[in-house]
């Protein structure tokens, strides 16, 4: 297994405000205020799979329908300019509704991050993060017209059926973990208690690391892999996904593997 002093001089590696323009992160800045952020964020967590080249570029256009005030675009709930857009599963009767939800949120809530803190505080001890996802996916659903197809599914996923969550937890360390990558905005959270976001690349080397021997890439696999990281880093685990991420795509683009003995 890796050593926490070698993985931890791969963060330090990784972990840099470069990382942040060529990953989605980069919407998030873009927002004048808090809820500008936390929405930009949030769509850009959905549509986060796939080439990262080409879902970033579909986000710049669906934000361009915004001119740049898309906590305006939201709360004003016209989104005929959306029709037509549609990003690999999800059409734009999929993508429409989830713009939607967020205005009835906005107009009626002070949104993203009082639905998710209700989530949070529902939970038990061990378990908030997930209390905060699943209250947020049924919120989602609650409202979900029934016209609706799978694609909206896809961005929002239910975590019963026993994913990773990646996109979700992937959200929730962009807006609780401090900066110079991600955000530190929503404070009601800690950093401790952030699940690690599984996708292919942190899988990939996280096995071979000796970090994870599940095969699947599923909750299972994620609840393994946080064991390890939660020893080397009590406070902030996830940070390492910035050590297993960046240098995942880094190997990929080389098509090399790692082995750690």
């Amino acid at each position: 297994m890796i050593s926490k002093t070698e993985l931890d001089k791969l963060v330090l590696k990784y972990e840099t405000p470069d990382f942040i323009k060529d990953d989605p992160i980069q919407f998030l800045y873009r927002g004048k205020c808090k809820e500008d952020c936390e929405i930009l964020a949030f769509v850009s967590s959905l549509f986060a799979y796939g080439n990262r080249k080409i879902f970033i570029k579909k986000l710049e256009e669906i934000f361009a329908k915004a001119n740049g005030d898309i906590k305006g675009f939201v709360t004003n709930g016209d989104f005929n300019s959306l029709k037509g857009v549609e990003y690999r599963f999800s059409k734009d009767y999929d993508i429409i509704p989830v713009f939607q939800i967020l205005s009835k949120l906005y107009n009626e809530s002070k949104g993203l991050e009082e639905l998710f803190e209700y989530g949070y505080k529902k939970g038990f001890l061990d378990n908030r993060i997930c209390s905060s996802i699943n209250s947020v996916v049924d919120y989602f659903y609650a409202l979900a017209p029934k016209t609706v197809g799978q694609g909206f599914y896809h961005m929002i996923p239910n975590p019963a059926n026993g994913g990773a969550m990646k996109r979700m937890n992937m959200f929730l360390r962009w807006m609780v973990r401090n900066p110079p990558v991600d955000s530190g905005i929503w404070k009601f959270a800690t950093p401790s208690e952030l699940l690690i976001p599984l996708d292919v690349h942190v899988a990939r080397i996280s096995r071979a690391m000796g970090l994870l021997h599940r095969k699947s890439n599923d909750f299972k696999a994620v609840e393994e892999l946080m064991i390890p990281l939660r020893k080397f880093c009590p406070n902030d685990p996830v940070k390492y996904d910035f050590a297993m991420f960046a240098l995942g795509i880094e190997l990929n683009k080389y098509k090399t593997d790692i082995k750690v003995h």
